[in-house]
């Protein structure tokens, strides 16, 4: 597995020691151990259930684990919310009803510590335009920026995202992580949960992957493509295709056959290809490339199904 290697003398800005929750014979959080830093942005992935919303829960003090310590700053996760340090974005609570965006951004401000003023939250969150709309008319991905707004009403250290794009078009999906990258530019540490794993593998600089609790990988996004062990290899057939033959091949991991085009999976890309080519075949477009993010990680997580059953 790899770890981010920070200085010595860096204190993490999240830290979990061997951490576990449980929800009657079910292990959401089972003995998970990591490091944050200061100014990483970092992509928490895995399946429904893999434990994402409980490490997070348990991470702002909205849970208490079973066993294990979890500390923010050195210090306890209440101490470092009290103290402003923490902005959060949970897909789960609703927005309060019958008050416009405008003075909920501006409440959201005044609870703050460290507080911004509310027209530059509001600009940064590009909802000004909505300032005078009345919260329960907003649409899904209206809120979702009133969420985040309301996670950077102050000058926090960590911001926690879960889901934060759920709802958002593409343009506003786009600022949205422009906003963020400029928060970690800044030095703040961005973790965030999410589906879109090419949001993962094109704006995080470290990925965690999750599975029944555990931690089963930990490093850059190609590092977690490398960890999955194979390579897509994709080409045309003309004529009859002869998909036993091809299922047959040395090294294959998945394929799937669509008209004339075949895609395959391969731990060994290059004795595929060469056996392919002794099958008397002729393939046209022949591309070879490594896994994407969301190949790697379906690999990965399916490897270990496979390892527990």
């Amino acid at each position: 597995m790899t770890t981010t290697a920070a200085p010595a003398t860096t204190t993490p800005v999240v830290g979990f020691d061997q951490v576990t929750k449980t929800y009657g014979s079910v292990k959401a959080v089972d003995g998970l151990s990591l490091r944050l830093y200061p100014g990483e942005t970092v992509a928490l992935l895995g399946p429904n259930g893999a434990g994402k919303s409980t490490t997070l829960d348990l991470l702002l003090g909205l849970k208490q684990a079973d066993g294990g310590t979890v500390s923010l700053f050195g210090g306890t996760p209440r101490d470092a919310i009290v103290a402003g340090r923490v902005g959060a974005m949970l897909q789960s609570g609703g927005l309060m009803d019958e008050v416009t965006v405008e003075e909920l951004v501006k409440l959201g401000c005044s609870l703050h510590p460290k507080p911004y003023k509310a027209a530059d939250v509001m600009a940064r969150a590009g909802i000004t335009q909505i300032a005078d709309r009345k919260v329960n008319k907003l649409s899904g991905g209206q809120a979702q920026r009133v969420r985040f707004a309301l996670a950077t009403a102050g000058d926090s250290d960590l911001i926690i995202l879960d889901e934060p794009t759920t709802g958002m078009d593409v343009s506003a999906r786009q600022a949205f992580w422009a906003t963020m990258r400029e928060q970690a530019d800044q030095g703040r540490t961005v973790l965030f949960a999410t589906h879109y794993l090419e949001e993962a593998d094109a704006i995080a600089d470290r990925v965690l992957v999750l599975h029944r609790g555990r931690l089963l990988a930990d490093g850059t996004a190609a590092e977690i493509k490398a960890k999955a062990g194979a390579r897509r290899v994709a080409f045309d057939l003309e004529g009859e295709i002869d998909e036993a033959a091809l299922r047959a091949l040395p090294f294959l991991t998945s394929i799937d056959v669509s008209g004339q085009t075949v895609r395959i999976q391969s731990s060994d890309a290059d004795a595929t290809v060469h056996a392919l080519y002794g099958l008397g075949v002729f393939p046209r477009n022949l591309e070879v490339a490594g896994l994407g993010l969301e190949q790697a990680f379906v690999a990965i997580t399916e490897a270990e199904e496979a390892k527990q059953s």
